[in-house]
Formats: C-alpha cells, structure tokens, sequence
C-alpha cells in the first residue's frame, strides 16, 4: 500500500481530503500544525478525525512562531475576526506563507516515511483571495519540492494532490458525504468554542455549503 501525508487541520476540507486519500488506497500519515491560532481547538479535532481512520501516525508541528510575526486575524487577537464577509483583496484571515510552510514540512514528513503524495484541502472558489491556494502556486510548489528533495531526484517525484481545489464547498460536502467522511469530528469556526459560533465568516461559509449540498450539519451552533 502507497503511502500519504495528509496535512490535517481538523476542519472539513482537510477531513475530506484523508476521506479521499483512503478511497484512493493510500495508507493515511496525516500531519497536523499548531501555528499559533487563536485557539487548539482544530488541533484537538484533527486527533479525533486520526483515531476516526486508525492512523499508524499522526505527527503534531509545533509552529507557534507564526503567531509572533502576526499579520493575520488568526494569529493576532488584536485584529477582528470578519463575520459579515470582505470585500475583494486577500482576506485578513489569511496567514502570510502559512501553506508554503506547510507544504514544505509535508514535504519532509513525506521522505521521512516514503510518501508518494502530499494531500492538501485548499480550495480556489470558495477562499480565492488567498494567494497560496491557487492551482498556480501548487503547480510551483510541486515542480520546487522536486527540485528539492532527495525523493525528487532519485527519480520518486512527490506530488501535491488538492482534490478539491475546484470544487465549492456544498460539492465538497457532497463528496465527503458519498465517503462517509466524520463531519461530525470537525471544527470550522474561527473563535475555536466547543460549540461553535456561527457568525464568523467560516461558520457562515460552512453552513451555506451544507444547506446548497442538501445536509444538516452534524456540529452544534450558538446561533
């Protein structure tokens, strides 16, 4: 069985992609980053979605110096968390690099046990405005770790797989409906409470694409 590294942060769209990763018959090596959010909460979950697929492994990163350079409502407590959404730009939700970091211990993750691929949830339709979730920084990321990496020379190139990189989140639901995916195991809302507030601008995003998709969602909400 092939292998894979998942980068799992507990929410839906990395949940849906280990879903997949099974589906396709890779042995599942998720690897989950504290990066000095605001809260432990999606890390906490993305234990629960480990144990939900019995994985052999489930490495935790340390990379709460995100939080000292700041410059994200995720990191920066001082900065407001968006609930009526943003007009145009790149989000102040997003968190400069935070993919190009991640990739790149994915990356090293995956030599490290023989991955043939690295799985990511970004998404370019629902979060455009982020820069490091568009299909043209994957195909870079991909082509740099190549170029990179032991694994990349030896002839075993790594690849980036991003199965739902174009699909909205109501067809990400969907998706992970069809693979009985543990929606019920994840977290979305940016203010990490046990129950979630429904009011940031991820909570807002989540529950539309359950209702276009036609589910309830299984989480519980204060309003």
């Amino acid at each position: 069985m092939e292998k894979a590294v998942i980068v799992l942060s507990g929410g839906l769209d990395s949940t849906t992609c280990m879903g997949i990763a099974k589906e396709q018959g890779y042995e599942l090596y998720p690897i989950t980053f504290h990066y000095g959010q605001r809260h432990n909460r999606e890390v906490e979950q993305a234990k629960k979605v480990a144990e939900y697929y019995k994985v052999k492994d489930h490495r935790i990163v340390n990379l709460s110096f995100l939080k000292e350079i700041g410059g994200s409502a995720l990191t920066d407590e001082e900065l407001d968390v968006p609930t009526e959404g943003e007009e145009g730009g790149i989000p102040i939700t997003y968190v400069p690099a935070r993919n190009l970091i991640f990739l790149s211990l994915a990356t090293a993750y995956a030599e490290v046990v023989g991955a043939k691929a690295i799985y990511i949830g970004v998404s370019a339709v629902d979060y455009s405005g982020y820069p490091d979730c568009r299909p043209e920084f994957i195909s870079s990321m991909t082509e740099t770790i190549n170029l990179a990496t032991k694994a990349g020379q030896t002839g075993t190139d790594l690849q980036i797989e991003t199965p739902i990189i174009h699909l909205s989140k109501a067809d990400t639901i969907r998706r992970g409906m069809e693979l009985d995916v543990p929606y019920q195991l994840t977290t979305s809302c940016y203010n990490g409470e046990e129950v979630a507030c429904g009011v940031c601008d991820s909570c807002r995003l989540r529950l539309k694409g359950f209702e276009e998709a036609g589910y309830s969602d299984p989480i519980a909400y204060q309003s």
